[in-house]
């Protein structure tokens, strides 16, 4: 029996709220797809005998698989609603760990991860729930999103320390087929608290005083663009930032064991870069609520390229563990921004689709990034390109924001004027 429709008044309510917490928690646990290849890195080098550019693959193939699933499962999502699309992603998070904690070769372990775990799986804890978040709150749209998408860094928090020590009792392709099991139950339980469609939105205050033209809504034109001349940018925005992201997330266990500190404290390193990064994520919706998801996003891109730059002359122990938390804590607002952007410009219209478009291209970043690091290191022999090749991307990043907020601010000065 299909759910009944959901009346308008449930934006924002309490039952909002208790769907927001089954969001952040199922993107809580869907989210280990993104850091399990990272935490087993050195252990995929060893037992398969391969280089470290090879050894990143995995990764890169989970987060291209991931990128593409978020745009198709936001599709779905649009169709079928998030229950049914996070039951897909239960049932292939189980298969594809069970695959991958049995593959006797680098292309099927990498196999598994990019279309079990990172297709059909994690992608559909991501851009789905932050969808269908963004439908069901409109005074704290910013806050709610930001909270959900905690879940991402929460996965990173709990998951990197959880797994080490896992790895290092039973090995990793024991620690792959519980995980899987656990993520089968977990998820296909929480899905239930997703039954009900969203609401139907409410209508936006009319604020100006009579006779006065109220300002206008935010569309692709106020920037002088087309709504798919925005959303390729946004994109482009998306991948630049990510690449630079990439480089310490993927690659600080690595970097952690070249340097002599050690797997356990690389492990530990992120862990605390995703702990602040959940703090960044709900200072950043707090922030985007009073200043809007593009100067959020300008705010986010300055401080992680100087987060970045931080990483360059610092490589001691306590010194990259202040680093890391810095740069959890710069960094964490800035892929929370882009549906918040993709919101105020595009309405509710295809959510699903645009947010899933834009999360896709940041989790391609992601994925070039982790992967473009590891080769970097190869050839290079360190790790020292490789910052500045993410700070680098950064810049680009930062470039096309400027850019839009130019445009934006251009916009603004003549409605001004013409009133």
């Amino acid at each position: 029996m299909p759910p009944t429709a959901t009346p308008a008044s449930a934006i924002d309510s309490s039952q909002a709220w208790w769907r927001l917490l089954a969001s952040m928690l199922a993107m809580t646990i869907g989210g280990v797809g993104m850091y399990a290849p990272a935490v087993v890195l050195p252990q995929i080098e060893a037992d398969f005998g391969v280089s470290r550019a090879d050894a990143s693959f995995p990764y890169a193939a989970a987060l291209v698989g991931f990128g593409i699933g978020n745009l198709l499962m936001g599709r779905l999502a649009d169709r079928i609603g998030a229950m049914r699309v996070v039951q897909i992603g239960a049932m292939a998070l189980g298969l594809g760990y069970l695959w991958a904690g049995h593959a006797t070769s680098l292309w099927q372990f990498s196999l598994a991860h990019a279309l079990l775990i990172g297709l059909l799986g994690t992608s559909t804890t991501f851009a789905p729930l932050v969808a269908d978040t963004s439908l069901w709150f409109q005074r704290r749209r910013g806050l709610a999103v930001a909270i959900c998408l905690s879940g991402n860094y929460l996965a990173g928090t709990l998951w990197a320390p959880t797994l080490q020590s896992l790895v290092a009792a039973h090995g990793w392709r024991a620690t792959f087929i519980g995980l899987g099991v656990f993520c089968a139950i977990s998820m296909a339980l929480l899905s239930l608290m997703l039954r009900r469609p969203p609401p139907q939105a409410v209508a936006q205050p009319q604020t100006a005083a009579p006779g006065v033209p109220a300002a206008p809504l935010a569309t692709p034109a106020a920037l002088g663009l087309s709504p798919g001349g925005l959303e390729a940018l946004l994109c482009v925005a998306g991948v630049a930032c990510c690449v630079a992201m990439a480089m310490p997330q993927v690659h600080i266990v690595a970097y952690c064991t070249d340097l002599g500190i050690g797997p356990a404290r690389g492990s530990q390193m992120l862990a605390v870069m995703m702990a602040t990064g959940v703090a960044s994520r709900l200072i950043s919706g707090w922030i985007a609520d009073r200043i809007g998801g593009l100067r959020t996003l300008l705010l986010g891109s300055v401080l992680q390229g100087l987060a970045l730059l931080l990483f360059l002359p610092f490589d001691g122990l306590v010194s990259l563990f202040v680093v890391s938390a810095l740069f959890g804590l710069f960094q964490g607002g800035i892929v929370p921004s882009y549906p918040l952007i993709v919101r105020e410009f595009f309405g509710a219209e295809r959510a699903g689709q645009r947010v899933g478009t834009v999360l896709m291209a940041t989790l391609l970043g992601m994925a070039l990034g982790g992967w473009l690091s590891g080769a970097i290191f190869d050839w290079t022999g360190s790790y020292h390109a490789a910052f500045i090749n993410g700070i680098a991307w950064n810049a680009v990043n930062l470039g096309i924001v400027l850019f839009l907020m130019s445009r934006l601010r251009r916009h603004q000065r003549g409605w001004t004027g013409a009133r």
